[in-house]
């Protein structure tokens, strides 16, 4: 299967830049799988759609404010994505990282991050990845918590120069039941919802089920491989609890929140769809001719060409639907990717 095939051309003005002032006045496209039908709403009504008997999963990892500056001893300023935590003791802490620009970094390179704060080039890990240890005087989870950023995808501009508290980036990429910490990209699918549209589903007797996936570089990064079943994920955290599994289990249907929740359900499901609990470690892969054994529906945002997000969608809708609908929505001029608009598929 060839990855160019999951291609489309998108007009650049289509990717939203900001959240919506109102987070469930999103527009929803509605993919109906067997009848090949496509509708048109807003997700303020997602609600109508669903009924007594469904289970909603969402995915309630809170996403860490993981994008930080510092300038090198040349004066460069440095980029700094934080990924996975590797150690903390002696007042520091080593994590793997993306830098960027990181044409001319070096092992033992200095960074000043500014507030009394340093970080330290310990080694290459990949030809991506560095190991960078972090020092703060107040503790550099403090450090973090005041001055980090949203992790924003690069489609998204801001300015490196703007202060974190000048945007809503750091409330808005976040969902309302966000949890513990420890994604670096949102789960955002789950942005539209606010707390009338969880009351409404309840109102309903839809019952809502939390899971956990921390959303880790694996999720976004560009497939490189001509052909998709070369790429290989990268390993993410998840965790599922008894009740959810028991709620999850008792469902007459299951619609997964967003392309997380459904790699969690599918890779804790059993092959009669039988969903355990626990937590561990996925890197579950999902293109086209996968057999889902547990997610009956699937609310999702509209993703980037050649993604593994866009292959998972494709796999669970058809693609020849998928690519029908993407047309539709760029005609109808829906909002693309993290801040855009979203697809209902039943």
């Amino acid at each position: 299967m060839q990855l160019r095939d999951f291609s489309y051309v998108l007009p650049e003005e289509l990717i939203a830049q900001h959240p919506r002032p109102q987070r469930d006045a999103s527009r929803m496209m509605r993919l109906h799988r067997g009848a090949k039908t496509i509708e048109d709403d807003l997700f303020a009504a997602l609600p109508k759609y669903l009924e007594r008997g469904d289970v909603l999963v969402i995915n309630n990892s809170r996403v860490i404010p993981a994008r930080i500056y510092g300038k090198k001893p040349t004066g460069a300023i440095l980029e700094l994505l934080l990924l996975t935590r590797r150690e903390k003791k002696d007042g520091e802490e080593l994590w793997e990282v993306l830098a960027r620009p990181a044409k001319r970094l070096r092992e033992q390179d200095t960074i000043d991050l500014g507030h009394g704060a340093e970080a330290r080039i310990v080694t290459r890990v990949t030809g991506k990845k560095w190991l960078v240890a972090f020092r703060a005087k107040d503790g550099f989870e403090n450090y973090l918590e005041r001055f980090g950023r949203a992790p924003l995808p690069p489609y998204i501009k801001r300015k490196k120069s703007a202060d974190p508290d000048q945007t809503d980036d750091r409330r808005c990429y976040q969902t309302v039941y966000a949890r513990p910490p420890g994604s670096i990209a949102a789960p955002t699918a789950g942005l539209h919802f606010t707390e009338n549209v969880l009351a409404a589903l309840r109102s309903r007797g839809v019952q809502i089920a939390s899971i956990t996936l921390h959303v880790g570089i694996g999720t976004f990064l560009p497939i490189e491989t001509k052909n998709v079943e070369d790429h290989i994920m990268e390993k993410e955290y998840f965790e599922i609890s008894n009740e959810a599994a028991r709620v999850i289990n008792a469902a007459k249907r299951v619609i997964a929140v967003g392309t997380t929740s459904t790699r969690t359900l599918e890779s804790a499901a059993d092959i009669d769809g039988h969903v355990s609990p626990g937590s561990g470690e996925t890197s579950l892969y999902i293109y086209p001719g996968y057999t889902f054994k547990r997610v009956n529906g699937l609310l999702t945002n509209f993703h980037l060409p050649c993604s593994s997000l866009l292959l998972l969608v494709s796999a669970f809708a058809g693609t020849d639907f998928i690519r029908q609908a993407y047309a539709r929505a760029v005609h109808y001029r829906y909002l693309f990717y993290s801040y855009g608009d979203c697809m209902l598929i039943v």
